[in-house]
């Protein structure tokens, strides 16, 4: 995914909060941020509430520090009749240089659309047809 030209569905401040004992940010931190970013994407496409079904094997290949400002670029994988795959790409922009930029993990995310009873519901797509 080309990511230059697109603009990210979230972007975030790291903060001190967010450390692990070791002075970077905790994993499950970005893994939140990654959850948060492709339902946003997977809204755009007509779905409206939203439970987490999967995320594929995510692997961390850079840290991510304090000051770091994590950009997370989305792209539609999948739509079916209830569920949305979307992949996220994670971005880092170091603090101490905004144009050195790591690449810090990837992840593609399964969602089911729900009701209101919490039960899988079609997918509207525009135009009120679904998926």
């Amino acid at each position: 995914m080309e990511t230059s030209a697109q603009e990210p569905a979230i972007r975030v401040l790291m903060m001190p909060r967010d450390t692990n004992p070791s002075g970077t940010i905790f994993g499950g931190v970005i893994l939140s941020y990654i959850d948060q970013a492709g339902a946003e994407e997977a809204k755009l496409h007509g779905a409206k509430r939203l439970l987490t079904v999967a995320m594929k094997s995510v692997e961390f290949h850079e840290p991510v520090f304090v000051g770091d400002l994590v950009s997370f670029y989305t792209e539609l994988v999948r739509i079916g009749r209830t569920s949305v795959t979307v992949r996220v790409k994670v971005r880092a922009a170091r603090y101490w240089d905004r144009e050195a930029v790591a690449d810090v993990t990837a992840a593609e995310i399964t969602y089911v659309n729900v009701g209101d009873d919490r039960r899988p519901m079609p997918i509207k797509r525009s135009g009120g047809q679904t998926a």
